[in-house]
This record gives structure tokens, sequence and C-alpha cells, in this order.
């Protein structure tokens, strides 16, 4: 069974929100820890069991947003506990970066194996997304001697200096932190300015720089935070044909949008492209801190100790990982195609029901949902707020992403009955709301 039950009745909201635990935490919370965190709303985690939250007043949540994709067999899934509770009571740490142990070598071997294409491939071990990408930019440059990056509007890739010199997803995001790492150039992603990526890199090679001095593209197969866009389908093609043509290696960030997501292993695959570099994180552990790189073996050629990581591939992290890719391949991937095209069918029945909506896209869970304003048809994150925080308070867990995306990212052990659930909590929002701005749309009409 996919789905093991944990709560008679989910979601189960018991208490204003926040309840008085959770107030109380929040509280002290926000007396010692960092301003910089963006928390959504004033939900406090107790636990979690598959694809429900519980807070600390009892309160229960279905959860569409798995620790921002991170959670993709679910929370607490019985069989990744066990794998995690052996590997503690054998080896917590011994550090990669220094010595063997079977773990670290056993992922290595899967994740060679499971990326796409046939080339051998290497792979380098991290804590997070964000260091995957760091990886793959030094690796970039080692291999190729060339100093220049493209990345794209809307990617992002990370938040420590390397990785944000790619991001290009918000301004806060950056705003402080200058000089980024140099020798970053973004471009459009997916054809959105109705010029297609080889027009864009044409002119760029002929007026900026030479493709002689690029040591990688790095792309995101479906853009992630930027607003889960799903490229048209030449724009990844185009992409590698231009690698291919000028040595410039193809780095897929695969950190949202891997691991099952999208109903296959790595969203790239919907494409047939194999990548120079792969960036992994978030889903491959289940939760565990860890990231990799899968890199084609002539590619990974830097030397001893020209990069390293203490704790990346640590013997916990790495056994979670492998049971994690099992239940992937066994039954979670099929899931998420399959729940994931009925999740979408029924988003585009909300639209056509609901004129705040002006468009649902994705793959498998991957999907996102873009709201307009009635009034205007301009994209929204106004609405798009007001929309997360009343479902919140039914219950029911998203996050934003891009301008005016909700998005849809839950476990891949969710049911139809879960995507019933959640677009009937959706459906009645939406209602909600569109009833109140009702007076204001009659009088901006007959203005």
């Amino acid at each position: 069974m996919i789905r093991q039950q944990q709560y008679a009745i989910v979601p189960n909201i018991r208490t204003p929100l926040p309840g008085p635990n959770a107030t109380q935490l929040i509280h002290m919370d926000e007396q010692y820890l960092s301003p910089s965190y963006t928390r959504v709303y004033p939900l406090v985690v107790k636990r979690g069991k598959g694809a429900a939250i519980e807070d600390v007043d009892g309160n229960i949540f279905l959860d569409f947003t798995a620790g921002i994709a991170v959670c993709s067999t679910g929370h607490c899934h019985p069989c990744v506990v066990s794998a995690i509770q052996r590997q503690a009571a054998e080896l917590i740490h011994m550090s990669g970066t220094d010595f063997y142990y079977a773990p670290q070598r056993d992922l290595a071997v899967k994740l060679a194996h499971i990326a796409p294409g046939k080339s051998p491939k290497k792979v380098f071990f991290s804590n997070s997304g964000a260091e995957a990408v760091e990886a793959a930019f030094k690796l970039a440059r080692y291999h190729t001697k060339r100093s220049h990056m493209i990345s794209f509007f809307g990617g992002f890739h990370g938040r420590t200096m390397g990785a944000l010199s790619l991001t290009g997803s918000k301004v806060i995001q950056r705003r402080g932190f200058s000089p980024l790492v140099p020798n970053v150039i973004h471009l459009p992603y997916g054809h959105q300015d109705g010029i297609s990526i080889e027009t864009h890199l044409t002119n760029l090679f002929r007026r900026t720089v030479s493709p002689d001095d690029v040591a990688g593209i790095i792309v995101e197969p479906i853009q992630g935070e930027g607003g889960y866009i799903v490229p048209p389908a030449e724009f990844l093609f185009q992409i590698k044909e231009t690698c291919e043509k000028h040595g410039i290696l193809l780095i897929a960030d695969e950190v949202q949008s891997g691991m099952g997501r999208t109903g296959k292993m790595f969203a790239i695959e919907h494409w047939g492209i194999e990548p120079d570099i792969i960036c992994l994180a978030k889903g491959v552990a289940s939760g565990m801190p860890l990231g990799a790189i899968v890199a084609k073996a002539d590619v990974m050629d830097w030397p001893r100790g020209s990069h390293a990581s203490t704790f990346g591939g640590n013997p916990i992290a790495c056994a979670a990982a492998l049971e994690t890719i099992r239940l992937l391949e066994e039954e979670l991937m099929v899931n998420a195609a399959d729940v994931g095209t009925h999740l979408i069918d029924e988003l585009f029945k909300l639209k056509s029901r609901h004129r705040m909506i002006s468009d649902v896209r994705g793959i498998g869970l991957m999907v996102g949902m873009e709201l307009r304003d009635p009034k205007t048809g301009e994209p929204t994150s106004k609405e798009r707020e007001d929309l997360i925080q009343r479902c919140f308070q039914h219950g029911l867990l998203l996050l934003g992403c891009g301008e005016s995306t909700v998005r849809f990212c839950p476990p891949l052990v969710i049911t139809r009955e879960d995507v019933k659930t959640a677009v009937n909590i959706v459906s009645s929002m939406l209602t909600e709301m569109e009833a109140e701005l009702e007076p204001e749309l009659h009088s901006s009409v007959n203005g």
C-alpha cells in the first residue's frame, strides 16, 4: 500500500490558528532565530506521517508542500525510518572525504546507474542543493578551463555565493550581497519573451561573450521557484545543441524536479537528453540532508583535494537515499505520474469554474496553478497569498512560486482521495474570494 493510514480525518482543525502552543513557540522563535527565514504561515509542526502534518496543538493538515518538495516518500515513511535507525546504530559519521564506507559507495553506484544517458558517471556528495550547484559550478570551470556561466531569469539555484550568482529569481535574494561571482549571464527562460533560446544564444555569442569562454549552461528542466514553468519542447533541445556545438557543459539542476516528482526519476528524461552534470538534492533522501552531482566520468576530472565535503554523503543520509530510491522505483514514480495527471485534470476543471485561475501547468506532481486579478486580468501575488492563507486556515498546506503561482508539490504517496480533498478546499476558498470581490467587479464594469 502506498498510503499507510495514520489519522482518521485529514485535515482536522481543532483550534484557531495558530493555537495556544503554536503561539507560544512562535513568540520565542522570533526572539532567537534569524529574521531572514520566510515563514509563510504560523504552522508549528510536531509530527508528520505520510501526507499529513500534525501541529503542536493537535491540528491535522493535508500537506501539499512535502517540506518544499523534499519528503518524496511522505513524512516518516516506515521503510525510510527503519533504514535510518539501522544505519544510526552502526555508523553515524566517518567523513567520506577521507575514508571509505559502503552506504556512500552503494548510493554512488545507484545514482550513476539511474542517471540518464549511456555515458559512465561519477558522483560527488554534498549536504544540500546549493552545495551541489556550487560543486557543479566549480567542476564546469575546472574541466573546461573557461570562466563564464549562463543561467536563466526566474531560476533558483541556492543562496550560497556561487549558487546565488546563478540565481535570477527575486531581488531580495541578491540585494546587499554584492559583489557576487563574476561572469554569470542570465537569459529569458522558455521563450517567455517570444524569442527562441537559440536566437538569444546567437546574439549573446555575437555581441557579448565568445562561446569559447563559456564553461556551462545551468538550467532547470522545469523551472521551480520561478513558477513551475514547463518549457516548450524545443527549448532544452536547442540548449543541448548549442552546448555540443561549442564544447559547453549542460548542467541540469534537478534539485526540485528530480527523484520521481515528475513521474520519471529525472525531469530531463521527458526530453530524452543526457546532461553533462546533474545537480540533485531535496527529494533524494526523504528529508535527510543530502545533495549530489552526477557527472559524466570524463567530465569529473578534478584532482584529489580540489573539492570535498566533511558531511556530504553521510552514512545515515545515504541509507535513507537508497531506501528512497527503492520505493520510488517500486511504486512511487508510477503513483506520481498517475495521481499527478489526475491532479492536473482536476485543476483544469477548477479553471473552467473560477475566473481567477489563468493557467494550470506541470508534469507529474510538480504542478503550478497561476492566479490573475479578476478585475485587470494581470498576474497577482496578492490574491495568491490570500488563497494560500485561507487554505491553511482550512487545513491544506500550499506554497507559492513565481509571481502569482500556487505550487502543488505533495509527497509522492498522495492518493486521488487526497487530491479530491485538496481541490475541494481550493475551490471553496476561490468561491469565497470571488464572492467578496463581486461588488468591486460590478463596480469596475459599471464604471
